[in-house]
């Protein structure tokens, strides 16, 4: 596994929002793997729910993947199984790519995320005072 880059990000989707949580935006390797293939892509953002993988061959809705990556400020990967929920294609209004909901994740793995995801949102409330 790739050591994580992060990076904060504007929200350029342009994607009507149906998100249950919040997304914060990072930039994040994400390795993940369907029924035959690994993969290797970069996360555009995450929420409690799920993450944005930016590809150019996003895997169909519904496709089942076992997913790994870092998070700033932990050593230890989050890993565990998702679907693919949402696809933003090439020629779309956003970033191509796949939204990728969490179905199964350790309670450890879903902490960090949830930590990571309350630190980055008072960071920006913080920036923006």
């Amino acid at each position: 596994m790739s050591k994580a880059s992060v990076e904060r990000l504007p929200d350029d989707s342009g994607q009507d929002d149906r998100r249950r949580s919040e997304r914060t935006d990072v930039l994040v390797r994400v390795d993940y793997q369907s029924v035959d293939e690994l993969f290797s892509e970069f996360a555009r953002n995450i929420n409690e729910g799920g993450v944005f993988v930016e590809t150019e061959a996003p895997l169909p809705v519904d496709s089942k993947v076992s997913l790994q990556f870092k998070i700033p400020g932990s050593d230890l990967p989050v890993a565990g199984t998702g679907r693919v929920v949402r696809v933003s294609e090439i020629d779309g209004p956003g970033p191509p790519g796949m939204g990728i909901e969490f179905d199964d994740l350790d309670r450890a793995s879903r902490e960090r995320i949830n930590d990571l995801v309350r630190s980055m949102r008072t960071d920006l409330r913080r920036d923006g005072e």
